[in-house]
This record gives C-alpha cells, structure tokens and sequence, in this order.
C-alpha cells in the first residue's frame, strides 16, 4: 500500500494489507520483516538522514531504526494514519490521520553511550548524562531543541537548530558555543583531535574540540544530502567520502587543509558499503579500511605517494567492521564469525603472519545480522537484529603490546608474549618488530612461531656490517622492492641494487642500473648467461644481444670487482 526509498542509504521500507512493514535493498532483497499488526500497514516515511523511519497504522504509531526493530510504540487514537512526513532535522514527524486531525511527534529518549557514560535525549531540549561508574547525573538544558548528539574521545558534541555546543566529559557546566548557519544536522562523527558535523543543505565542517573552523572540505558534485555514518571515515589528519555518484569511487582529503590529496578520486572495482578509518599511528601509514558490495574487506594505505599499490584484501563475507579506538586492532564480522585483527598492517610486512595475527569466535550468539557499534578497550558491542546490545571481551594483551612497541619498549614486549604464550601475539609482534627494523626482536618472535627459514634470513641481515644495507634487506624482506632499491641507490651502494634485481630475476632493470651508472654490466651479462645456460636457453632479448657482441665477459674480473665493492662497504 505504501512505499518510501531513502537516498541517504539506498534503503526500502513497504507497508502492506498483510500488516507487515518490510526492509528492502535496492535490489529488491528482503532484509526484514515486522511481525503482523493488527491493522494494515497504511503509511511508512524515512527520516532524511537516513536512520530510522516511521510506520503508521490504526490507531499505531511507530519509529524503527533502518534495520528495522523498533525503538517506540504509541496508541493515538486517531484513527488511520494515511501520510507521515518529517522535518528536514529528522527530530519531529507529522501524520495526516482518518479522523481529520494531524499528528505531530518528535523524536526523545535517544541514548548515546561511551565507556562509562549514558547520555540520553530526555526531551526535545534537555539532556541527562549519567556516570555509572561515579553513579553521578548531570541535566543539560538548552534553548532550542536537540537535532543531533555524539558522544566519545572525552567530548559529548550536540547540535540544536541554531547552535552547537562542545562538552568536555570532565566538566559539563561550561561547554563551548557557536552559532550554525545550516539547521538540517544529519550526522556527527567524532576523531581523536577534532569532529565533522554533515550539514544536508551546508555542506561538511570540520572543527577542533576548541570550536575552530578547521576546514569546509567539498569535490565537484557532491551531494551533502546523501552522506551518512557509512560513507564517510574521518581521523585527526584524514578524511574519505565515498563519491555521491559513483560509489566505486571515494575522495580522500587533509583535515588540516581541506584539499584532495589525489588529482582524481580512487576507484575500486565494485561500490563501497562501508568505509572506517585507524585512529592510531603515524599520518603517512594511515590506514582505510572498506567493505565492497561483494562483502570484501580491503585494506589501503591512503596517504601513501601511490595508494592503489597498497590495496590489500583481508576477507571475505564481511558484514561490519569497526577500528580500536586507541591501537591498530580491526574488528569485524565475517562469514558468521567475530574477528579481531590484532595488527592488520602485517599485511603490507609478512602475509604469511596475517591469517596467524587473528583471532575468532562464533557469532551464533549476537543473532541474525548484527552490527558492530564499537570497539573501545577490552569490550566490543554489537547491536542485535532486534536492537539490543551485547558486548563481547576481546583479549586485553594486543593493546598492552602495542602501546609498548609505540615507545619502543623491546623487552617489555617480548617479556609480555613468552608470559601470555598466545602463537597470535607473537605473529603481531614479530610483523610490528619487522616494520620497525628491530632485528633482535623479529628473531625471537618468528623463532616463537617456529618461522625457521625467516629466523635464517634474519640471522644474515643481522651480520652485514653496512647499515643501509640491512635496511635494504629488511625492506626486501617485507616485500618493498622499490624501496630496498632506492635505499641502496641513495646510500652509494649501486652493486647492490643492481645484484638485487639479478636475485629477484628483474635482468632489465638490473642491465638499466648497470648501463646508467657505467658499472658492472659485464656482471648483469655474466649471470644473465649463466640463468640461461642452467636452464637450457639461448638469448632473446635483444638490447642484451647487443651488449653481449660489445662487452666481454670474464669471471675472473668480475668476481674481482664484486670482493672490492663489498670491501668498500665495510669501509663505510
């Protein structure tokens, strides 16, 4: 009898004679359904920011969230409500009803919940904060009514209709203020330094937690109205939109500037569902992680000089995913199963330590397609189908280890894991120890995890004498080709880089390094010969056809060259 499409979350909610309202995709795939009213489904409307919709019936009244349990039930008596509208803050809704009356609600006793705090929406204009553990309640008063409010990283942000106002969790008796120009809030998302309020109709604005205008951040066509808590990740430094238009696409920017950081947009090959940001670490390693529309679950290094290289898959059937809120743990749900990363950038060190860095449990117990809320500590909190909340303990070892890698407490760390014997936090400290180039430290944890053949190459590294040799090596070791090679080129140690494109095969590359620095291209000629005779080929290349009629080759000479270049490193 009635439908309604929401364009904020590509969403469809139907209400029918079979007294059932019902949640569709967009492509036309059930995603819930209500059990049976009592009276036909006669109206259902979407709020405009996207997360809840409203349903009425005879003499019914009802606000669902958009995955559709419901927060509230009212009885007027009004008859049949035949039309629901709402306003464009998505706080009050009116209703045409079959008694000629019209019905106007607005939207209370919402709840926000952060560590130890409870916030909840009392009346259109006033607050209550309860500490649960100081067991302390707090009234906030404003003077026009609250549209939107978020809570987390020791600040409570509320926008009203005119305003907006910055809580410090330490004391909420006086909050900064400034005026708004746009009075259709439709989303707050906290970082760890600053926040961004989505304006419909104003666009996105970024503000410190001091209330400075840090940036107005915007791409040619966007459309405000249409972003939501999905679409967008931001942190202290970064933020990605996902492309209003086509969401395979996504923007990345610096908060600090509000400019893009690419020339052009990224592009993956299937839409974005759901984009979310690390908060921890350094700005040049910020990672993104996303869900595509085939419930992929890709990692990137989005700050990196060339980003689309550092795309890397962690799953499959991925449903929700939510970062640590002080470390580099990820957490998600993947094929009926919670999973905790506890060092997800192994992925870009040592694949092979990926799948050992994880941990899972059943998630029978969350229910029907539940959705992570948060991840903060040692808890994680998922909300059920039906919209309770359930929290699960995550093991509180992974941050304990990383905070004492992030102030290169080496021993500590170690001490740790031979305490804890857990083979997954071993597999973390070893990728974190790689990355940092702290060779003792990787020996001991790739021992732990019985990775011989590493511990051997590692035990090499650790005996040449030359410093940017072993950089390059350790780079080599993670798999960072380009740049083992350009370390070894900026050091001088030009024998090197071209001996190690000969052991990695990339002879091209090899005989280019020889032929521009006007060394050893006999020695790239003298391997290149010896590859091919081992295998039983003759030579087909034709720039090393050319060089092979005017170069000679003789061991005896090149081996002479090779023991004064590694002579010259020890020198160094």
């Amino acid at each position: 009898m009635k439908v309604d499409w929401s364009s904020v979350n590509n969403l469809i909610v139907s209400g029918a004679e079979d007294r059932k309202y019902k949640v569709w995709d967009s492509y036309g795939r059930p995603l819930y359904s209500s059990h049976p009213h009592h009276y036909p489904i006669m109206s259902v409307s979407w709020s405009p920011n996207g997360q809840m919709f409203a349903v009425g019936a005879f003499n019914t009244l009802r606000l669902c969230d958009k995955s559709g349990w419901c927060y509230s039930l009212d009885k007027p008596n009004t008859g049949s409500i035949y039309s629901l509208d709402w306003s464009r803050d998505s706080t009050l809704v009116a209703g045409g009803c079959g008694n000629g009356h019209v019905i106007f609600a607005g939207v209370v006793n919402q709840t926000i919940e952060w560590k130890h705090l409870v916030v909840t929406l009392q009346e259109e204009k006033v607050l209550l904060v309860e500490d649960v553990v100081n067991n302390t309640k707090d009234q906030l008063e404003f003077r026009d009514r609250v549209v939107k409010m978020s809570l987390g990283w020791d600040h409570l942000v509320v926008t009203t209709s005119s305003q907006c106002l910055i809580y410090n969790t330490s004391n909420w008796n006086t909050p900064l203020i400034f005026d708004l120009k746009g009075l259709t809030t439709s989303a707050i998302l906290l970082a760890r330094k600053l926040f961004l309020i989505v304006d419909s109709v104003q666009g996105l604005s970024v503000y410190s937690y001091e209330g400075r205008l840090i940036c107005s951040p915007k791409y040619s066509g966007i459309r405000t109205d249409s972003l939501n808590v999905n679409n967008i990740a931001v942190s202290s430094d970064t933020l990605v939109l996902v492309d209003s238009r086509d969401k395979r696409a996504y923007h990345v920017f610096d908060v600090n500037t509000g400019r893009e950081l690419t020339d052009k947009p990224l592009y993956h090959s299937q839409e974005l569902l759901n984009v979310a940001l690390d908060q921890y670490g350094n700005t040049n390693e910020r990672c993104l992680g996303f869900v595509d529309k085939n419930n992929d679950l890709f990692l990137i290094q989005i700050r990196h000089s060339n980003p689309l290289t550092k795309l890397k898959k962690l799953g499959g059937m991925v449903t929700t995913l939510k970062w640590h809120d002080t470390t580099n743990m990820l957490s998600a749900l993947q094929d009926g199963r919670f999973t905790v990363w506890y060092y997800p950038r192994a992925v870009y060190i040592d694949t092979e330590l990926l799948p050992q860095s994880k941990v899972f449990k059943d998630a029978g117990e969350f229910g029907k397609n539940p959705q992570i809320v948060s991840f903060l500590g040692h808890h994680c909190t998922l909300r059920r189908s039906d919209g309770s909340l359930v929290s699960t303990a995550v093991s509180p070892y992974p941050t304990i280890l990383q905070n004492y890698v992030s102030k290169t407490s080496w021993d500590d760390a170690v001490r740790l894991c031979r305490f804890v014997k857990d083979g997954a936090l071993w597999a973390s400290l070893a990728a974190m120890a790689t990355a940092a180039k702290e060779l003792n430290t990787a020996e001991i944890a790739y021992a732990a995890i019985n990775e011989t053949e590493k511990v051997e190459y590692i035990s090499y590294i650790k005996d040449i004498s030359n410093k940017a040799a072993r950089s390059a090596e350790m780079s080599l070791f993670c798999k960072q080709r380009t740049e083992a090679e350009g370390t070894l080129l900026q050091a001088g140690l030009v024998y090197r880089a071209i001996r190690l494109n000969i052991d990695l095969f990339r002879w091209n590359r090899a005989l280019e390094l020889a032929v521009k620095h006007k060394t050893h291209v006999d020695t790239v000629l003298a391997y290149r010969n010896k590859y091919l005779q081992d295998f039983g080929l003759e030579e087909s290349d034709n720039v090393f056809l050319q060089y092979s009629k005017e170069i000679a080759v003789d061991w005896t000479t090149i081996q002479n060259k090779i023991n004064m270049e590694l002579e010259n490193e020890r020198g160094k």
